[in-house]
This record gives C-alpha cells, structure tokens and sequence, in this order.
C-alpha cells in the first residue's frame, strides 16, 4: 500500500537532466536559427503503467509536425504530456489521439 507522502514515480522520467521543464532532456536542445518548436503541456486521466504511456506516446506522435512527446506518469492519478512539435497542434488533433488510446484529458477548471 502506498503511503499518504508518495508520488507514486515509476522511474520512467529522466530525473538528472538540466532543463526546467521537469520532463526530459529533450527540452534542452537548440533549436535551429528560424525554426518554429512549440512545447504544450496537457493533463491525462486514466493512465497507470508504461504500457498506458506507450499507448498515448504512439498516439500523439502519429499526428504530423509532432517531433516528440513525453509523459509524467501519475499513476491512478491525473499525468503531465509535453507535446513538442514544428507547428501548432490543435487541442482537439491532441484529444482525439489520447481518446484513440483508451484515456481522456483532464477536466480543466
């Protein structure tokens, strides 16, 4: 059983990067003179294990212009995606992709 101070981390983020974003060391890289790199944050209920992130990971990054994607696993809780793409993502192109997975976005307030 978990304890009331757990996070619940699995180890499936790289914790001894140098970027701020908390979600991988990806965030660090230069991007090159007059490109366009847009990073995205969504919240994502239902995901518990790696397979879970596996799923939504394959999702998003068949959509076109999306160059990466990372998760922060909460387990039985809400998770944190980084969407880093070329061009902008609509918010219902990142909908449709974490549905087609089999988990849905969180409420926003």
């Amino acid at each position: 059983m978990c304890s009331a101070t757990s996070n619940n981390d699995l180890g499936l983020t790289d914790k001894d990067h140098n970027c701020s974003c908390g979600t991988g060391a990806h965030a660090n890289a230069e991007a090159p003179a007059g490109s366009t790199t847009v990073r995205e944050h969504y919240l994502v209920d239902g995901m518990t294990c790696g397979h879970c992130v596996s799923s939504v990971t394959e999702e998003i990054t068949a959509i076109d212009g999306v160059e990466s994607v990372s998760v922060d696993l909460n387990a039985g809780g809400t998770s944190r995606v980084m969407v880093v793409s070329s061009q902008p993502i609509s918010a219902a192109q990142i909908d449709a992709a974490i549905t087609e997975a089999g988990y849905q976005l969180a409420p926003t307030s």
